[in-house]
């Protein structure tokens, strides 16, 4: 039985679904339609409770949550190696930047949207500290493994593609450039 990915292509659910398609996932889109509110339905918060998208069923598996259901598809399908080995080196940075992706870069962008400042005590950095670290993890290689493209790069990777469809750039030609590797990927989300 394939995956269920619950979806609507205005939502975080794009990144759930690049990687789905990177790791070729045999899955199904379950259309959510935000105007009609379906993702506050009584079926869907049993599947999400918090009513928000992403959400993806395999079989009684319920996930929620980009780096989850991107760190799940990366375990259930290893022959698309999309994340290092549990217990090899790199296993640790690979964790800390799935969840540095949304505890971190996400949130100093919003703030840098909105022109919010961003105070110590709320817990992430402001989005020029949040670029000095993406751009020393990047390294010299493509992606943020070297040549190795990883579930990291899809969850990095979609925040400063998210920016860049809202009409920004990073404002740093090495993050810019390697967002533009990300989008010649096949399976990469397209800006339109």
């Amino acid at each position: 039985m394939a995956m269920k990915l619950y979806y609507n292509p205005h939502s975080r659910a794009v990144v759930a679904k690049w990687m789905l398609d990177e790791a070729g996932a045999d899955y199904e889109i379950v259309p959510i339609s935000l105007e009609k509110r379906e993702h506050k339905s009584p079926e869907f918060l049993q599947v999400n409770p918090a009513g928000k998208l992403p959400a993806l069923v395999d079989g009684r598996a319920r996930l929620f949550e980009n780096p989850a259901i991107c760190m799940y598809v990366a375990e259930k399908y290893p022959q698309a190696r999309l994340a290092p080995a549990v217990g090899s080196p790199e296993r640790g940075r690979y964790l800390s930047l799935m969840v540095y992706s949304t505890a971190q870069i996400e949130p100093s962008m919003g703030d840098d949207i909105f022109k919010v400042p961003t105070p110590p005590g709320r817990g992430w950095n402001n989005v020029e500290t949040v670029k000095d670290v993406i751009e020393q993890e990047l390294g010299f290689g493509p992606y943020l493994f070297g040549a190795d493209f990883t579930a990291a790069d899809v969850m990095v990777g979609s925040m400063f593609v998210w920016q860049r469809l809202i009409g920004g750039r990073s404002g740093r030609a090495k993050i810019d450039s390697y967002i533009d590797r990300l989008l010649e990927r096949p399976m990469a989300p397209k800006l339109s």
